[in-house]
C-alpha cells in the first residue's frame, strides 16, 4: 500500500465529511449514531470522533488512530473503533468501512427468522454486485469488544455483515465502494420488508452466479 500525501489526505477528510452528511441528510443516519472510517496508506486510519453526528463533522477533527487503537490525533474516535479496527485486521483488501443504524437494516436484523448465514435475499443484481452475502453477527452490548470476535469470524467470507439489533458493517475498497453497498444494502432491505407477506421471485442461483462470475 502505498503512502498517502498530504493533500490526498486531506482530500479524504473532505470526502468523509461529505458522505457523512449526505448520509444524515437523506436519514440514512440519525443523532450521533453511525460511524466511518479510512484506511491511509501508512495503514493508520481517519475516523469519525465519539458522539458526533455525521451531519456535522469538521474533516480537521477527525480521529487518527493505528490499527491497534492509538489515539494519535484528532478528536477522540468512535467508541466503536474496534469494530472498524477488526475488520481491517481480517480483510486486507478493505480501504473503507460505513457502520450505520439505518432503519429497514436495522429492522431487517431484529426478525426473528433470517437465515443467519446470508439474512437477505438476491432480490436485484444490484444487491448482489454491491453487497452479495450478507451474515448476521449475534447481538452484543454497545461497545462490547466481543463483538469484534463475532465479526472477525463472519467477514472473512463477506463484506458485509449485518449486526443483530444494531445495524450494517459495510467494507469497501475505497469510501465509495462502502457508500454505495452501504445504500443498496438498506435499499434491499427497505425492498424485503415491502414485500414480505407476499410472494416474491427472487434471482435464481444460476443468475447470482452469473454476476458474480461477471465481477471476476
Amino acid at each position: 500500500m502505498s503512502a498517502t500525501t498530504l493533500s490526498e489526505t486531506t482530500k479524504l477528510r473532505d470526502t468523509i465529511a461529505r458522505i457523512g452528511k449526505s448520509l444524515f441528510d437523506r436519514g440514512l443516519t440519525f443523532g450521533s449514531s453511525g460511524n466511518i472510517s479510512v484506511r491511509l496508506g501508512d495503514g493508520t486510519l481517519l475516523a469519525t470522533p465519539t458522539n458526533m453526528s455525521l451531519g456535522e463533522l469538521d474533516p480537521a477533527r477527525l480521529s487518527h488512530i493505528t490499527v491497534d487503537g492509538q489515539h494519535l490525533d484528532g478528536d477522540k474516535p468512535t467508541k466503536e473503533a474496534f469494530l472498524h479496527r477488526c475488520v481491517y485486521c481480517a480483510r486486507g483488501d478493505a480501504g473503507a468501512i460505513v457502520h450505520l443504524h439505518s432503519t429497514h437494516s436495522v429492522a431487517v436484523s431484529i426478525l426473528a427468522d433470517v437465515p443467519p448465514e446470508d439474512v437477505l435475499p438476491p432480490l436485484t443484481a444490484y444487491y448482489i454486485m454491491r453487497v452479495g452475502k450478507l451474515p448476521l453477527v449475534p447481538y452484543f452490548p454497545p461497545g462490547d469488544e466481543k463483538l469484534a470476535d463475532a465479526v472477525t469470524a463472519k467477514i472473512g467470507t463477506a463484506h458485509a455483515v449485518l449486526l443483530a439489533n444494531h445495524g450494517p458493517v459495510v467494507a469497501g475498497k475505497t469510501l465509495l465502494d462502502a457508500q454505495y453497498a452501504t445504500e443498496e444494502l438498506e435499499e434491499t432491505a427497505k425492498l424485503y420488508l415491502l414485500l414480505k407477506d407476499r410472494a416474491i421471485r427472487p434471482l435464481t442461483p444460476e443468475q447470482v452466479e452469473d454476476l458474480r462470475t461477471r465481477q471476476k
